[in-house]
């Protein structure tokens, strides 16, 4: 394992996805092309490829995630991979057996690959630590740390709509203080070379000393809109939220949700993102989410492609 980065093996290349933090843009660029073969399949009649034929691939979900989960498994499938799906928070963890003693039951399983899912930060980067050298792990969200293949599959829809980093502003509206994707976001961003990434949240939703992150901070949606170019709406986290973060769910809509008209202080082009699942009438408005500039449905198809390359590169990987 690489030293300095436990998600490269010694020769740079990806052994585990377990964040984009730290990531070098040769390895983001190489899943982001490689899902690009990937798009085609799933409009095919026909829609398996032999790539991860005799693969076993469990899915560790220790909180639960429909969709997350689902595209994991449709995008196993399609690469002919046997999938495994547990539902562990109604199982070993509640009989009292701890994280790694389930990892290597598992791996003695002859297990392949884990895509894990935990409420706790740093879950999926402790199993990648103690599995078995040839096992890789996925990270499909730990706590309130890292969402990576949502990341990945959000910068791969910004390029089929925009083409090019380089010239973007992107603004991240909504609850960035519980939210794994924001900040999986922001360093596959900055990584790839947008210029200005702008955050836009009442203060009570947002990380002590966000700036460091290297973004822009707005607490006004109007203020912050204004010449974007992509625009990425997060859902409130409700069941992370410990104390009084807002006032109410109206008095947000108010100020924070997104409609036609505060869509309208952005670029003409602007797309309009979000990663599911969303609260119509709290964070946006349903003209919005289903209108021409929403490009919400997409994300999920190019989700599997972009799943399908990172199970495709980890299983070639050497260890």
């Amino acid at each position: 394992m690489n030293s300095k980065n436990p998600q490269l093996n010694e020769n740079g290349a990806l052994k585990h996805l377990l964040t984009t933090e730290g990531l070098p843009i040769s390895v983001l660029l190489h899943i982001l092309d490689t899902a690009e073969s990937f798009v085609g399949v799933t409009e095919r009649d026909v829609k398996k490829i032999p790539l991860l034929r005799g693969k076993s691939i469990f899915n560790l979900f220790f909180e639960p995630s429909t969709r997350t989960r689902t595209t994991f498994e449709i995008a196993a499938k399609r690469l002919s991979a046997d999938v495994i799906n547990l539902n562990i928070a109604a199982s070993s963890e509640s009989k009292g057996e701890t994280l790694l003693d389930t990892v290597n039951n598992l791996s003695a399983m002859n297990a392949d690959m884990f895509v894990v899912r935990h409420s706790q930060s740093g879950a999926a980067h402790l199993i990648a630590k103690h599995a078995r050298s040839d096992i890789r792990v996925i990270n499909a969200g730990d706590g309130s740390h890292a969402h990576p293949t949502q990341a990945l599959l959000d910068m791969f829809t910004i390029r089929r709509y925009k083409r090019d980093f380089h010239n973007l502003r992107v603004a991240i509206i909504g609850d960035i203080l519980h939210s794994r994707v924001a900040r999986s976001e922001i360093h596959a961003l900055t990584t790839l070379g947008v210029p200005e990434v702008r955050v836009i949240a009442p203060k009570t939703l947002l990380p002590k000393m966000v700036e460091r992150l290297g973004v822009h901070v707005y607490h006004s949606l109007e203020k912050g809109l204004k010449d974007i170019d992509v625009l990425m709406m997060l859902r409130l986290q409700n069941e992370r939220m410990t104390g009084a973060n807002l006032p109410s769910f109206e008095e947000y809509f108010k100020y924070y949700g997104l409609t036609p008209e505060k869509l309208s202080l952005a670029r003409k082009d602007a797309i309009v993102m979000h990663p599911g699942p969303m609260n119509r009438g709290v964070e946006i408005d349903s003209a919005v989410a289903d209108g021409k500039q929403s490009v919400i449905l997409p994300q999920v198809t190019f989700g599997i492609a972009v799943r399908m390359a990172v199970m495709s590169i980890l299983a070639g990987s050497q260890t």
